[in-house]
């Protein structure tokens, strides 16, 4: 029983399996708005719940997992990631491969019992969830395809429930791609002089710190405006343009923390990033549930 515990222990920190908090939340904001329109509940059945939350856990570990068995070479080089589990050992190369197909396998085999959409787009997403690891070896838009992995949460979403996108699902795909793309730049700025030693692409060992800074800004600056967009296309109330500004609120908060001392990164990454993603998804429940629906 310990033995096993041990593996789940490395599994986890292999996936950090907290940080599903970024993209869950908007996975479920577009069920509930597709459902809504489709069905005219926010309640979009205990089926689909439990095939949405198996999807997105496999997508997820897929991504991660693949993303640690591409870089496994980088990581060992660089002391902030030389412990993980794919690096030091306790994860050997054929037990990654096994929980990275595994894993493929569950997102597909569960999109196929979802709908054939869901089937057809399982494909293509799985190569854009693995694209990712390799887009920092040549380009410096690697935090682009970051956010458009997360991106594709709210595209999945809507397709589970309704069989097909809306435009209101790619303004939320657009509104998280810069959201996750303006935090990834303030996150990577801890591997800046690293990148630059070993030419990793990076905007950050590119352009350095100062433009850093503001193009995560701006990034997040269209974030808002596409959720924004997002709220006035779906047709939703005022709870969610609520949503929408206190969400610029913590992205406010996020980039003064980090100016003005860069040691508290893990807080303004993931606590204030897992707060904006819950309450977005509260304040929709309660403006469809409470609001729109009463």
């Amino acid at each position: 029983m310990e033995r096993f515990w041990s593996i789940l222990k490395d599994i986890n920190e292999l996936i950090v399996f907290k940080h599903s908090v970024f993209a869950l939340p908007f996975i479920f904001i577009a069920m509930i708005v597709s459902s809504y329109e489709v069905n005219q509940s926010a309640w979009f059945g205990f089926r689909l719940l439990v095939l949405g939350l198996l999807c997105a856990v496999s997508a997820r570990n897929f991504a991660m997992a693949f993303n640690r068995f591409a870089d496994k070479d980088i990581d060992a080089l660089n002391p902030r990631t030389a412990d993980r589990p794919s690096v030091d050992g306790r994860i050997g190369k054929l037990n990654m491969i096994i929980f990275i197909a595994l894993n493929a396998a569950i997102f597909i085999f569960t999109a196929w019992l979802i709908n054939n959409t869901a089937f057809i787009v399982s494909f293509p997403m799985l190569i854009v969830l693995a694209s990712y690891s390799l887009f920092k070896r040549f380009s410096p838009f690697a935090h682009l395809v970051l956010g458009f992995s997360l991106g594709l949460a709210p595209i999945a979403g809507t397709i589970a429930v309704s069989g097909t996108t809306h435009i209101w699902s790619w303004l939320l795909c657009l509104g998280v791609l810069f959201w996750v793309a303006g935090f990834d730049l303030l996150y990577s700025l801890q591997d800046i002089d690293f990148d630059k030693a070993k030419k990793l692409h990076s905007i950050p060992s590119r352009y350095g710190w100062e433009a850093t800074f503001a193009i995560s800004a701006f990034f997040h600056l269209l974030a808002v405006v596409f959720w924004l967009l997002f709220v006035a296309d779906a047709a939703l109330g005022f709870v969610s343009y609520l949503a929408v500004a206190v969400s610029a609120v913590i992205l406010f908060c996020e980039h003064m923390i980090v100016r003005r001392d860069f040691k508290k990164i893990d807080r303004a990454f993931f606590t204030l990033n897992g707060y904006l993603g819950i309450l977005f998804f509260i304040f929709v429940l309660i403006d469809i549930v409470f609001i729109i629906g009463a």
